[in-house]
C-alpha cells in the first residue's frame, strides 16, 4: 500500500489539499478511497472514465470501482448526466459531497473552538470550575443563536452587578433577546439612550420643581 502511494505521489503531481485530509479522516477512508478522491479532486475534466482512474492510479480497475462507489455510499461524490456542446451527455463526478463535509467540519471546528473561548472566559470571571450542568446551559445560548458576544457581556454585567449565579445571567440574555439586541453595540446604545432620556427627564423635573417652589408674591 505504502509503495503503491508513493508511486503515485511521485509520478503524478497531485495536489493534497489539507481539506481533503480532514474529509478522509472524518469519513475514515482507507488508502483507495482517499487517491480516487484526490484524483478527480486535481481533475479539470470530470467525466468518469474508470478506466483512466485505473491506469492513473495504478489499481486495477474492479478495485477503483470499489473505491468509488464507497465514496459514493458516504455521500461525497456523485454522478450527473451532462450535455456538452455537441449536445452528447456524459457522466461527470460532482464532489460538491466533499465540500460540503468540508464545510460542515469547518462550522463544527468554530463551534467547538467558540465553545471552548467561553468555557475559558467564564471560569476566569467566576474564579471557578462550571458544573456539566452549567456547560450544558451555556450550550444551550449557543444553540438558539445566542452570540458569543452577547453570552460574554451578560456575564460581564452580572459580575459587575454582584450576582454571579446562572439564573441571573440568564435573565440578562432573555432580557436583551426579547429587546432585539444582537451585539453589545446594540446593549450600549440602548443604555446610552436611556441614560439620556433619564437626565433629560430629571431636568425637566428639576425646571418644573423650581416652577412651583418659585415665591411669585415677592416677586
Amino acid at each position: 500500500m505504502k509503495e503503491q502511494l508513493y508511486k503515485v505521489l511521485t509520478s503524478k503531481k497531485l495536489v493534497i489539499n489539507d481539506y481533503l485530509i480532514k474529509v478522509a479522516l472524518s469519513n475514515n477512508l482507507n488508502l483507495n478511497e482517499f487517491l480516487v478522491l484526490v484524483y478527480f479532486d486535481n481533475s479539470f475534466n470530470k467525466i468518469f472514465e474508470i478506466e483512466l482512474v485505473s491506469k492513473s492510479l495504478g489499481l486495477e480497475m474492479n478495485v477503483a470501482m470499489e473505491a468509488f462507489n464507497s465514496l459514493m455510499i458516504k455521500g461525497l461524490v456523485t454522478l450527473e448526466s451532462v450535455k456538452d456542446d455537441q449536445s452528447r451527455y456524459n457522466e461527470v463526478v460532482s464532489l460538491d459531497g466533499v465540500y460540503k463535509s468540508v464545510l460542515e467540519t469547518t462550522e463544527e471546528d468554530r463551534k467547538m473552538n467558540v465553545q471552548t473561548d467561553i468555557f475559558r472566559s467564564f471560569e476566569s470571571e467566576l474564579g471557578r470550575t462550571m458544573s456539566p450542568m452549567e456547560l450544558e446551559i451555556i450550550n444551550g445560548w449557543l444553540d438558539i443563536g445566542i452570540s458569543e458576544e452577547i453570552i460574554l457581556g451578560a456575564l460581564k454585567e452580572a459580575i459587575y452587578n454582584g450576582v454571579s449565579n446562572f439564573r441571573y445571567i440568564d435573565k440578562i440574555i432573555d432580557t436583551w433577546s426579547k429587546k432585539g439586541f444582537k451585539t453589545m453595540d446594540d446593549v450600549n446604545n440602548y443604555l446610552k439612550n436611556r441614560k439620556e432620556e433619564k437626565d433629560k427627564n430629571k431636568e425637566i423635573s428639576k425646571k418644573e420643581q423650581e416652577i412651583l417652589d418659585y415665591d411669585w408674591l415677592d416677586d
